[in-house]
């Protein structure tokens, strides 16, 4: 188990390239199971490679306590399950691909 820091929503994160601001934090019913993901929009704007902008969703994985603390900056933390097994990771990046509408579906 790991756990996950839940961040503002709407509120741009830098990042080595450019930024991202995470947009909305969804659950997904998976076999008996809640399964958490983050949409969020990247901005690409400082790379020597051009400029460019898409949104992704990121999969901490299955939870397993939703907000059962905080950090010290104050924000949410939650006991999550990374997803391990390559053939739930297809069905899950195929059942919220087919939900949202991103480029890339990352998993921890």
């Amino acid at each position: 188990m790991t756990t996950y820091t839940h961040l503002p929503l709407n509120e741009d994160i830098d990042a080595v390239a450019g930024h991202y601001t995470p947009q909305k934090e969804a659950r997904l019913r998976y076999d008996g199971r809640e399964v958490l993901y983050v949409i969020s929009e990247a901005v690409v704007d400082s790379s020597c490679c051009g400029v460019t902008d898409f949104r992704a969703a990121l999969v901490p994985g299955y939870i397993v306590r939703w907000q059962s603390g905080k950090n010290g900056d104050g924000l949410p933390l939650s006991e999550i399950e990374p997803i391990t097994d390559p053939a739930v990771k297809a069905r899950v990046r195929k059942a919220i691909r087919g939900t949202e509408h991103v480029i890339q579906v990352e998993f921890w």
